[in-house]
């Protein structure tokens, strides 16, 4: 079991200078940063000014494409951003006129991004004369001049990090590329693919040309963004919060709606987290299991009748991805176990590759064990061609995991043969012969780094005071979300006197607590794998969040355990 250490998150800004919130609300804004009282009003109209660089380049060549009546190709990717990116392109584009398809990389064959092969694919299949990428193409170099020669123009849209110049793409749009001083580096690929189709549109409109009101698909924009686990800065939260409140009014795609009655819940009442951990994983699924093209049409379906088989089509892939991650978490555990007896202590990195390991999931079961074991984490599974090996990474605070592998790459060109993604999580292939030096040389980067970081820190929010322990409080911190990365659900810290406890199913651990002069239920869920808890003794010290239990028409507040230590 890792060692927790609980600290309260440190002021990063003033809380007195919120005055219309309650007080353990400006505690809350503060810790988290925000500026002023201004960031707590999410209107389209605060979000950021289009000053991206090689935007303008990038509409003038579709807008004339769209104009002579071009073959548009869209280039995407195969995860929820990829997704929704090429579905917003794909709509927006076809209302004002654009002869467009698209094409997503099969995982399985093609691996990531515009190569290539993929460029190869794209004439052989649609005669393109310009092809766009939403979510990836800022490490394409050969498959933009593969392209070029072929007679295609190219343009990039993407938000991953790079340290390279830029692809010699007639147009490339991405907040983090060299010399780009858009000042939120935040956006996701769908975000990036809403600015050039918004500064599209307005641009058409000042020209009298076919155009549409880009807004209306904002809700693409707020699942692509909270499902690719973007950091939530104030832009962010914009575009999320005002996509939400259009599927909360069932002004959003059908294919959103039919994933959301499938998975029963209900669209007005929806929060930002279910984005991230109802509709994606769903969209996902297609991508990691089968083919994303199944999730896209979902997000195109032009009505409930279109959209509801195949939402159920992507419902089923995720039950099956389910069951091939829990095996798969079984077995790497297995490994661990195995390890540990062995060396009587974790490994500061855990790399691991089986035969029989799915690609589709590696990307989840590296997350997992990242969070159980507070370590960087590299999956590893057999690609196609039988000679490499396709990995991804997940990784803890303070390890910036796409550039430790690229110091392994530039100093041992011979071990990784691609790479890409962010600080906390990467994808990289390796021929399979390499496997064991690549573990040895990465896990040497890794021990070399300062000790503190692997100790994992559970941040509060401080103690609530009984007289916050209410529903009216949730009902306030819900008003000022969205939460989520980087701006993190608030969760706090207490010791409480125990009532009355019970084990439901052999392992949640259900309480009854003592608040002040009430009683509150608090639930912690798989509690017997994660705690030792002594009824005798009469108090639990929590880290928890709120939540409501509805029980039989009753709405009361229960308390989340995130941590329980007596």
């Amino acid at each position: 079991m890792t060692q927790i250490q609980i600290q309260q998150r440190p002021f990063l800004t003033r809380p007195e200078q919120f005055q219309g919130v309650p007080p353990f609300m400006a505690e809350i804004l503060a810790r988290r940063g925000v500026q002023s009282e201004q960031e707590l009003e999410l209107k389209l109209k605060h979000i950021m000014p289009p000053h991206l660089k090689g935007l303008d380049a990038a509409v003038e060549l579709i807008d004339q494409a769209i104009d002579r009546q071009q073959q548009i190709v869209i280039i995407g990717d195969y995860d929820a951003d990829g997704a929704t990116s090429t579905a917003l392109m794909i709509l927006v584009l076809k209302e004002m006129g654009a002869k467009v398809e698209y094409l997503v990389p099969d995982r399985f064959k093609y691996g990531y991004g515009l190569t290539p092969k993929i460029a190869e694919l794209a004439k052989q299949s649609y005669q393109p004369d310009v092809l766009i990428t939403v979510d990836n193409g800022i490490s394409s170099h050969a498959g933009v001049e593969t392209a070029q020669a072929l007679g295609m123009q190219v343009i990039i849209t993407d938000h991953h990090l790079t340290t390279k110049p830029t692809p010699n793409a007639e147009a490339v749009v991405n907040p983090n590329q060299l010399g780009c001083d858009f000042p939120s580096k935040a956006l996701a690929g769908v975000g990036v693919a809403f600015y050039v189709l918004a500064k599209l549109a307005s641009y058409r409109t000042q020209q009298g040309k076919s155009s549409t009101k880009v807004t209306q698909y904002l809700d693409l924009v707020a699942l692509g963004t909270y499902a690719d686990v973007a950091s939530l800065d104030y832009n962010n939260r914009i575009l999320i919060d005002t996509g939400l409140k259009r599927i909360q009014q069932y002004q959003c795609r059908a294919g959103i709606l039919a994933l959301l009655d499938i998975a029963k819940r209900d669209a007005a009442t929806l929060r930002a987290q279910d984005l991230g951990f109802v509709v994606g994983p769903r969209i996902n699924a297609a991508g990691r299991m089968e083919s994303m093209r199944i999730g896209i049409e979902c997000l195109l379906a032009a009505n409930m009748a279109e959209a509801y088989p195949i939402a159920q089509q992507l419902n089923q892939l995720n039950i099956e991805r389910r069951q091939v991650e829990t095996e798969m978490k079984q077995q790497a555990l297995n490994a661990l176990q195995h390890i540990q007896l062995e060396t009587e202590h974790l490994p500061v990195a855990l790399v691991m590759f089986d035969e029989q390991w799915h690609q589709g999931v590696i990307g989840i079961v590296a997350g997992r064990l990242k969070e159980q074991f507070h370590r960087p984490s590299l999956v590893f599974a057999p690609d196609e061609d039988g000679i490499h090996i396709k990995g991804s990474a997940r990784s803890i605070e303070g390890i910036h995991i796409r550039d430790l592998i690229e110091q392994v790459a530039e100093r041992y060109p011979h071990l990784v043969s691609h790479f890409g993604g962010h600080a906390a999580a990467a994808g990289l292939t390796l021929r399979k012969e390499n496997f064991d030096e690549f573990k040895t040389v990465f896990t040497q980067c890794i021990a070399e780094m300062d000790e503190d970081l692997f100790q994992a820190v559970l941040w509060t929010d401080g103690q609530l005071e009984h007289s916050d322990l209410h529903l009216s409080t949730l009902d306030c911190i819900e008003q000022l979300g969205p939460w989520g990365q980087k701006f993190p659900f608030p969760q706090f810290e207490g010791r409480f006197n125990v009532i009355d406890s019970r084990w439901l199913k052999d392992q949640h651990l259900k309480l009854k607590l003592a608040s002040g002069q009430q009683s509150i239920d608090a639930i912690a869920f798989n509690a017997i794998d994660r705690f030792k808890f002594d009824s005798a003794l009469g108090y639990v010290d929590l880290v928890y969040t709120l939540e409501r239990n509805v029980f039989n028409g009753n709405t009361s507040l229960q308390l989340h355990i995130v941590h329980l230590k007596q």
